[in-house]
């Protein structure tokens, strides 16, 4: 077997591995045991990830196979600053300063050669979401920067893939940004899961599946960021409420129920399900740093204020 049929074997498994252990993941995310694990191709283990960023497992001989944005805890800094830019794209950090350090070598050879990459975006603290096929676009050596694009699924067979055409260029720039969109929302809800230990703040429900994390100041507010102080863990029920100003929370924490919903007759789950939590306290976060921010829910209880 020649080394460029190797490498498109090695590529094409692991993006079947990818496919299939998404698929099996309820949320579509994935730990970082299963990544570490990998596949075995040709009798030879290979994993997806190392503790390095920019990952060749050792059955590849030169490009990469994976790149990896890490999770940042709220308040920490992140040590590489892995970004969208204005043109839609992914800046993906070097390793280090140097060009030629071996990791940073291996992307400029994707790039030149134009190999597809999977890339990996922490969500939470050992568990990622993936995009597949992406490839290195471009670099900057002035700002230690490869630029990234995420190719359609549907064209991962590694032959129907022409990542020259410029025509196809709009397309791409819309996926990466869709993709982007993903892995930050994905990244928003298990970070606010986390802080509230799965549970929804309103009704104390445990089951994750059932579990959503809903923005205070909603996208598109300056402030609407997807950061935990902006969110909630609540269940669906209790989500769909709170966006339809059913519920409303206020800055220091208590529950109400809109006026004409905790006046109406109706059955148990009205009763149980919304009534029953008028005045009643939100539970929260124990870390200060992740409490929902009094400001923000001052801002959207008078919205809800308007809607009584």
């Amino acid at each position: 077997m020649t080394i460029p049929d190797l490498d498109a074997r090695v590529r094409m498994a692991a993006f079947d591995f990818l496919r299939v252990e998404t698929g099996r993941a309820a949320d579509g995310v994935l730990s970082h045991a299963v990544l570490a694990a990998g596949f075995t191709l040709e009798g030879q283990r290979v994993p997806l990830v190392s503790p390095q960023g920019i990952f060749k497992p050792a059955i590849l001989p030169e490009v990469p196979l994976s790149i990896r944005t890490t999770y940042v805890e709220e308040g920490e800094t992140a040590p590489y600053r892995d970004v969208i830019g204005h043109d839609g794209f992914l800046r993906y950090c070097y390793r280090g300063t140097d060009p030629r350090h071996r990791d940073n070598v291996g992307l400029s050879l994707a790039r030149q050669r134009q190999v597809p990459l999977v890339y990996l975006h922490g969500v939470a603290r050992g568990r990622y979401v993936g995009a597949w096929p992406v490839f290195i676009v471009g670099e900057s050596p002035a700002d230690l920067t490869f630029t990234v694009n995420v190719e359609d699924r549907q064209l991962v067979s590694l032959g129907d893939i022409n990542p020259h055409d410029t025509g196809a260029e709009g397309r791409r720039r819309y996926i990466t940004r869709q993709v982007q969109q993903r892995l930050h929302q994905e990244g928003f809800r298990q970070r606010v899961l986390a802080a509230y230990r799965v549970h929804c703040a309103v009704c104390r429900i445990r089951h994750a599946e059932l579990l959503e994390a809903a923005h205070i100041l909603p996208d598109g507010h300056p402030l609407g960021e997807p950061v935990v102080p902006n969110g909630l863990a609540l269940c669906k029920l209790h989500h769909a409420a709170f966006d339809a100003d059913i519920l409303g929370i206020r800055p220091d924490y208590e529950i109400e129920v809109r006026l004409d919903v905790l006046e109406e007759k109706d059955g148990p789950m009205l009763k149980h399900g919304l009534q029953g939590f008028h005045r009643q306290h939100l539970w929260t976060p124990s870390r200060p740093l992740l409490k929902p921010k009094p400001e923000f829910l001052e801002e959207r209880y008078a919205l809800f204020r308007r809607a009584s």
